[in-house]
């Protein structure tokens, strides 16, 4: 990489939430500044982040089917584990760091918060060689016929971020950390407290699921693909052959290949 670029150069300003803040309004701010995760601000220090994976959690967990999720706050659904670096390293320190996390915490000498940087911000200035085939990594693939707590349970068990679903192996749609959230949110809202433990059972992935979505083949240059996961700000974009899913290009996929 290039010795002449530093942190700053490529720092976005800081998106942030109080710990005490409601969870709904943290989804809120997330899907109208279009970032994921938040930084989580307690008396002015940062205590942690909270993502779109965290309230989808919250919300779909049973123990919480009796509340509102307007009642429910960013402590209860905060991460504290997250990393730091400064203004005045170099580029190179933060391609490991955004293979580990979604967001990097940027602070200044006397440890203030001025930044952050995501794999978008890397992304705009560094970009992997070679094609689609050549980067893409295995999709992890779901009926769209599967009911959501099943699809959920995976999520949680297998560190799954998104599925494609199928059917006979052609791409209907996918569905995202965002795509739970906001349904759970959805449905909490629209749902009574004794009726939505059967009625969230019968939630299927066709339900809530992002359709249509789209596509690219494998011997697509990556630059392309990387032009348009920054212009419509979306983190993975499916392989296709002869109309067949065949991979995936992640977010994740094209740090690892920096």
């Amino acid at each position: 990489m290039s010795e002449e670029l530093l942190i700053r150069d490529i720092m976005s300003k800081p998106v942030t939430i109080a710990k005490s803040a409601a969870i709904t309004e943290a989804l809120d701010k997330m899907l109208s500044e279009a970032v994921d995760p938040l930084i989580v601000v307690n008396n002015g220090s940062v205590v942690g982040t909270i993502s779109r994976r965290t309230i989808a959690e919250t919300l779909g967990s049973k123990k919480n089917s009796g509340l509102s999720p307007s009642s429910i706050h960013v402590s209860n659904s905060m991460e504290e584990d997250f990393t730091t670096v400064y203004p005045d390293q170099d580029l190179d320190v933060l391609v490991p760091l955004l293979q580990h996390y979604k967001l990097v915490v940027v602070y200044d000498e006397d440890h203030r918060l001025i930044g952050q940087v995501s794999a978008q911000d890397l992304l705009k200035v560094y970009r992997p060689e070679g094609s689609v085939k050549e980067l893409m990594e295995p999709a992890c693939t779901i009926d769209a016929e599967e009911r959501v707590v099943h699809m959920r349970r995976r999520m949680l068990d297998d560190n799954i971020h998104r599925f494609v679903v199928t059917e006979n192996n052609n791409v209907i749609g996918i569905i995202t950390e965002t795509d739970v959230a906001t349904a759970m949110r959805k449905f909490r809202k629209m749902v009574e407290d004794r009726h939505q433990d059967h009625r969230i059972r019968n939630l299927l992935v066709k339900d809530i699921m992002t359709s249509p979505v789209i596509t690219v083949t494998g011997d697509k240059k990556i630059t392309g693909v990387i032009e348009m996961m920054v212009k419509k700000n979306i983190s993975a974009i499916p392989v296709v052959d002869n109309n067949n899913l065949v991979g995936m290009v992640t977010r994740n996929s094209l740090i690892r290949a920096l």
